[in-house]
């Protein structure tokens, strides 16, 4: 990352930083830590129950589900989906980020929008997100200023209003052809069949109701209730963003329907006629269960010694800091996780203080630095000192 991004990323981390403190030390939100603590330990305990219960609950509420395996079967199910279609919207998620598959489509000769403006901004500027919430913290107003000039061919003043109206004036242009939406899903109640997806600007709203709308999310994601699902997202936005709660929470629990003419059920009302949920595996099976609790609020990374000093070339895709290259030796394999940094990580365990569920984060990189060394992925450095070891009995020369 450039020194002048890594300077805005650090501003953008201390203003959250202030606007957290007041609601995290708030007896609520506290209280509502620990209920959510418990409620991940628990749910990643019972993953295999709440599948297939989960599968039986969407069933009920005609929503079409799948299980894939890895990243290129989800695609290959969304593909097959869309594949008619000439351009489809996105949300923001990591899930996505992760199958890569805006890439996946566009390859296939399919357009993809980003309709979350910090999303959208990284599309332009065809950068690596730095933040799971607020992926481009690191570019200044100017700079987002001259992208949107460049790449739009609309002339725009470097202050954020005219900045938001101008994307969001492309983004709702475009929208109106699109008649299929991907997002993905804060939590998922297995035991009510119900998908909730967190958002401030209304983007997931709009998505929604598309004809066609496809969610995917992360086995992970799965809790037993609805309220369970809810505690979640208020936990993830008080600490992601410092408010109490997000401006929506969309719950799907279905596709639209009405019963408002004597009572008969009827389908396909103002939003989707097809709703399809996916949830993918891709390596999380394997993970420990402390890897899976994680909400994805962000929380670790600000507060990251390391991540403060080298932004986003300490993280994989989405998957950002200590977790983050933890959690990819299991997606992507020992040499992503090796390439994404798992020896940057000073082992100082300030990530597990900030976090609300305490993940015990340099507990599971330790773990999966011996498996990433067991590949044979290993520093110079690192190497040179265990031949002095082996031939001098020192590692000094």
């Amino acid at each position: 990352m450039r020194e002048n991004q890594l300077k805005n990323l650090n501003e953008s981390f201390r203003i959250l930083a202030e606007r957290r403190v007041e609601i995290t030390e708030d007896p609520r939100i506290k209280e509502l830590k620990e209920t959510v603590k418990s409620i991940r330990e628990n749910s990643i305990k019972n993953l295999e129950r709440l599948l297939e219960k989960v599968g039986e609950s969407f069933e009920d509420n005609d929503i079409e589900f799948y299980i894939a395996k890895n990243a290129k079967k989800a695609n290959k199910i969304i593909y097959d989906i869309v594949k008619d279609e000439r351009i489809i919207a996105k949300s923001k998620s990591n899930t996505l980020s992760e199958i890569n598959m805006a890439k996946f489509l566009e390859k296939k000769g399919l357009k993809v929008i980003e309709t979350d403006l910090g999303d959208r901004i990284i599309q332009l500027t065809d950068d690596r997100p730095i933040h799971p919430t607020a992926p481009a913290l690191h570019f200044n107003m100017q700079e987002i200023a001259d992208v949107i000039t460049e790449k739009l061919k609309v002339k725009v003043k470097a202050n954020p209003k005219d900045i938001m109206e101008t994307i969001k004036a492309d983004v709702l242009n475009k929208l109106e052809n699109v008649k299929v939406g991907v997002t993905g899903a804060n939590a998922v109640a297995a035991d009510d069949g119900s998908i909730v997806m967190v958002h401030n600007e209304g983007n997931i709203g709009l998505i929604s109701l598309k004809d066609t709308h496809i969610i995917v999310f992360g086995i992970e994601k799965l809790v037993s209730t609805l309220e369970e699902a809810i505690s979640v997202a208020k936990l993830e936005t008080a600490y992601a963003t410092g408010s109490r709660v997000p401006s929506y929470i969309s719950v799907v629990s279905g596709p639209s329907k009405t019963a408002d003419i004597q009572k008969i059920l009827l389908k396909n009302m103002y939003g989707a006629h097809r709703v399809v949920a996916i949830a993918l595996d891709n390596g999380r099976s394997k993970a420990p269960p402390e890897c899976l609790w994680c909400i994805g609020c962000g929380t670790c990374i600000t507060s990251c010694p390391v991540y403060n000093i080298v932004g986003y070339d300490f993280g994989y895709k989405g998957y950002l800091g200590g977790r983050g290259v933890a959690f990819t030796n299991f997606i992507e394999g020992e040499k992503a996780s090796f390439d994404a940094g798992i020896y940057m990580c000073t082992l100082c365990s300030r990530c597990t203080t900030t976090c609300p569920l305490e993940i015990p984060i340099a507990d599971i990189i330790e773990k999966v630095r011996c498996q990433v060394q067991t590949a044979g992925y290993k520093l110079d450095p690192h190497e040179n000192i265990r031949k002095n070891i082996k031939e001098t009995g020192t590692p000094f020369r």
